[in-house]
């Protein structure tokens, strides 16, 4: 059965109601809810397998704004990162069927990010190194964002998607690039996301720098198994994380990928597509529910 714009928004509004409560504390202090945060490489937006007759003929009728707003209200998220973004209009459609807010971060090649949030996103700076950014780096995107919390404090979100070669020369350039930009934040001890497809595995080199500089892997702290994210058919990786720094670093108490529902592709289904070859990375901070 078709699901009616009004249908859909009621359900989206009750959904958004139920988590509207101001709660969130981004500080030592014990969070009393759930801060939920989505790290997702959408493929553009256009399904995956994307030459599949049903992926194209959802692109054709504009419906995948809407499939992919559906599919992330399930989980109630407060934050949503997107590598691999479409057009600023479906992003800015995603975004409003979430009730979020969202800024955009132009990327040195064709593959923006989008951040969205349900709380105020106060700054933002797109490639934050305090000067001009190196024509080799960042080719994919990085950017800064503050986000106001009900609280009244900052949360500093770093999203990003590093650079995709098999040889990481690059990617390890642009994580020292990023580090040294995040110093003196990290040296403050301010709560901070840093989310996004990474495209390294946990044993690699990449990764030791990240948690050798105070990142803290929300998986590797509270998950459970591998933890993969692509493919979405038979995940054999794991590219994509939500790391945290600061106080909010201990009170991760959940972290999974989300193979399941419409972002994992049934291979059996010779018709079936999913929103991307990428499972979202889901974690949520505060209290076990």
């Amino acid at each position: 059965m078709a699901l009616s714009r009004r249908s859909f928004c009621a359900a989206l509004g009750a959904a958004c109601a139920a988590a509207a409560t101001p709660y969130i504390r981004a500080d030592n202090k014990k969070m009393t809810q759930s801060l939920r945060v989505i790290a997702y490489n959408v493929y553009v937006c256009k399904g995956w397998p994307d030459d599949r007759p049903r992926a194209k003929e959802a692109v054709r009728k504009g419906q995948m704004a809407r499939r992919l707003a559906l599919e992330l209200a399930l989980y109630e998220p407060d934050i949503v990162n997107f590598s691999e973004s479409p057009s600023e209009a479906i992003a800015k459609e995603v975004a409003g069927h979430l009730g979020m807010h969202h800024v955009r971060f132009p990327s040195g090649g064709n593959w923006p990010g989008t951040l969205l949030s349900r709380f105020e996103i106060a700054e933002s700076e797109n490639v934050p190194l305090g000067r001009e950014r190196p024509k080799e780096l960042f080719t994919r995107h990085w950017g800064r964002a503050t986000i106001k919390l009900p609280s009244g404090e900052s949360l500093i979100v770093h999203s990003a998607h590093l650079h995709p070669a098999d040889d990481p020369a690059t990617r390890l350039v642009e994580i020292r690039a990023m580090l040294a930009a995040m110093k003196s934040d990290l040296d403050a001890g301010r709560s901070m996301l840093l989310i996004g497809d990474m495209n390294h595995r946990p044993d690699a080199e990449e990764y030791k720098l990240w948690t050798g500089a105070g990142w803290v892997d929300t998986f590797a702290k509270v998950g459970q198994g591998d933890g993969l994210t692509f493919k979405s058919d038979k995940p054999d990786r794991r590219i994509d994380y939500v790391f945290a720094a600061g106080p909010i670093a201990k009170q991760s108490v959940e972290s999974r990928p989300l193979f399941e529902g419409a972002f994992r592709l049934n291979p059996a289904d010779e018709h079936a597509f999913a929103l991307s070859d990428h499972l979202p990375q889901f974690a949520r901070f505060g209290p076990r529910e």
